[in-house]
């Protein structure tokens, strides 16, 4: 997918609808089902989604971060259900693929640094990161699939607070078909939104069909 770059979030939406590695290798199970979609629906109510130019375009919440806002990054994920404890890197966007650029590590994770922190009371903090790869093997949300609702999951910032969440919701969509607007929005209640490509491999194209979203809100 080619996508003008109209900013940080433009770019970002365009890479997450595309999120991909060439040497991702196919899961062996599928998530039980979609849950809390409703519930994760009504925490971006108040997003409005904007056309971003480009071919085809790409969906994304148009809003920019207080000035002065004090950021807090996410710089540690512990999440117990799925034995996960993960550093978190600042990531943004890779120029040469304008998709998001996830560690390379597959058992490191990349916070969107253009969007919001720990510390918000509004919007989506995201994270994403690999399901797995075919010279590294598993990826830090090779499990992220089995997360449900109540699971909790603990993200630690730079201030060295750690911060409790509860999940509410797990999605999968076909990579066309994710609902950008939500997932990237600057408005709406706090949330963690954690990010991986799951469903069938295409191994002609070298990548997954879907992608998993889990929702968790402050515990």
């Amino acid at each position: 997918m080619t996508v003008r770059n109209r900013g940080a979030l433009a770019a970002l939406a365009a890479g997450v609808a595309a999120l991909t590695v060439a040497t991702l290798v196919a899961c062996n199970s599928q998530p039980a089902g979609n849950v809390g979609v409703e519930e994760a629906s009504t925490l971006a109510a108040s997003a409005t989604p904007s056309a971003v130019e480009g071919d085809p375009s790409v969906p994304v919440t148009a809003g920019e971060l207080p000035a002065g806002a004090r950021i807090v990054p996410p710089v540690r994920l512990v999440i117990p259900g799925i034995d996960v404890t993960a550093t978190v890197n600042a990531v943004g966007i890779n120029e040469r693929t304008n998709e998001f650029e996830v560690p390379p590590s597959v058992d490191q994770i990349g916070w969107y640094r253009y969007g919001p922190g720990l510390e918000t009371d509004a919007g989506s903090v995201v994270i994403a990161g690999h399901v797995d790869s075919a010279k590294q093997g598993r990826g830090a949300f090779f499990r992220l699939r089995e997360l449900d609702q109540g699971d909790t999951l603990t993200a630690t910032g730079s201030d060295g607070k750690a911060r409790k969440y509860r999940v509410v919701a797990r999605e999968e969509y076909a990579k066309t078909k994710i609902p950008l607007e939500r997932y990237f929005a600057r408005d709406g209640k706090p949330r963690l939104t954690l990010i991986t490509c799951g469903g069938p491999f295409d191994a002609k194209a070298r990548k997954y069909r879907d992608n998993i979203v889990v929702t968790a809100v402050p515990a």
